[in-house]
C-alpha cells in the first residue's frame, strides 16, 4: 500500500519533515507521500476531519498544535502523557487516533552520551513553555538533572507544564522564571532553546539570548538549539564563537522523525539517508 503521511502546524515554510520522511520511505522500499499542511489553531478541528476522511495513516504535529491535538486522541503513550503534548499521531482503522511524543526520544538521542552523564545532578535552563519545552523537560528529568529553570514570557501559562513535570519527577526541582529576569547563565550546565526565535521563518538572524549572557556560561557548558533551519542559528554561532559545546536541532529532528516513521510503518528507516536528504535540501 502507499502511505499517506503529513505534518500540521504553522508556519511550515522552514520544515524539513517532508524531505526526511520521503527519504525514509525510499530507504525501506515503501511507496507514499508526506504532505505539509499549514494549520492554525482555530482550524484544527477541520484539519483533523480532513486527515481522517482522506485516508492518512498518520501525521506529525508542530507549533502551535502539540498540546491542543491531545484533545482529539483516544490514547497516548506514556511519554506523551507525562509531557502533556504529542507530536506524532497514528490514525487507526476505526479512525480513532493514538498520540505519541517522539520529541523526547529525539531530544535525548541528539545529546552525546558523555554529556548525558555530565548532566546528572546539574541545573539546566530552558527557554520557552510550549509543546517542545514540555518534551525537553521530560527528557532532562529522565537524565536526572538537579533543576530545570524554564524562562518564559507568561508564568501563569507555564504553570500547568511545570506542575505536570513536578508530579511525575518529584526529585527534579522545577522553576518558572520571567524571561526578563535572566541575568546570568553561569550556574547552568546546559541552555536549551525551544522557542521559534532564530528559525528561518522567524527572525533567522536573531538570538533569543544575548552574547553578553552567553559569555557568562562556563566553558564546559553546552548550548542546545532545537531550531534546525538554518542549520547554524545565531544562538549556535554565538555559542561556538565563545568556545561552548553545542547541539544543533537537525539531529533531534532526524531521530524524532525516525521514531515516528517506525510507529506508522513498523519499519526502521535509514537515519543517515534521512540526514543527507535534509542537508542537501538546506544547501540548495
Amino acid at each position: 500500500m502507499a502511505y499517506k503521511l503529513g505534518l500540521i502546524g504553522y508556519p511550515l515554510s522552514h520544515s524539513m519533515s517532508k524531505v526526511i520522511q520521503e527519504a525514509a520511505l525510499k530507504s525501506v522500499g515503501l511507496e507514499g507521500t508526506y504532505e505539509l499542511m499549514e494549520t492554525q489553531q482555530e482550524d484544527l478541528v477541520t484539519r483533523v476531519k480532513y486527515l481522517r476522511s482522506k485516508g492518512f495513516q498518520g501525521f506529525n504535529v508542530t507549533i502551535p498544535l502539540k498540546v491542543p491535538i491531545t484533545l482529539f486522541l483516544s490514547s497516548v503513550d506514556n511519554v506523551a502523557n507525562v509531557a502533556g503534548s504529542a507530536n506524532t499521531i497514528k490514525i487507526n482503522e476505526d479512525f480513532s487516533m493514538a498520540g505519541y511524543n517522539t520529541d523526547v526520544y529525539g531530544f535525548l538521542e541528539a545529546i552525546p552520551i558523555d554529556l548525558r552523564k555530565e548532566l546528572k545532578g546539574k541545573p539546566v535552563a530552558v527557554l520557552g513553555a510550549g509543546g517542545a519545552a514540555r518534551a525537553v523537560g521530560v527528557g532532562l528529568s529522565l537524565l536526572k538533572v538537579d533543576r530545570i529553570d524554564f524562562y518564559v514570557r507568561n508564568i501563569i501559562n507555564a504553570s500547568d507544564m511545570a506542575d505536570n513535570i513536578r508530579n511525575n519527577f518529584p526529585d527534579v526541582k522545577i522553576n518558572c522564571v520571567q524571561m526578563e529576569n535572566m541575568y546570568s547563565l553561569e550556574n547552568y550546565k546546559m541552555l536549551v532553546n525551544t522557542t521559534p526565535v532564530g528559525m528561518k521563518s522567524n527572525s533567522p538572524n536573531t538570538s533569543c539570548v544575548s552574547e553578553k549572557l552567553i559569555k557568562t556560561m562556563h566553558k564546559d557548558a553546552c548550548v542546545y538549539d532545537i531550531v534546525y533551519n538554518p542549520l547554524k542559528t545565531k544562538l549556535i554561532k554565538l555559542a561556538k564563537k565563545n568556545g561552548l559545546r553545542t547541539v544543533q536541532g537537525l539531529d533531534m529532528l532526524i531521530y524524532q522523525g525516525a521514531k515516528a516513521f517506525e510507529i506508522w510503518t513498523g519499519k526502521k528507516p535509514d537515519i543517515l539517508k534521512m540526514k543527507i536528504a535534509a542537508l542537501e535540501e538546506m544547501v540548495d
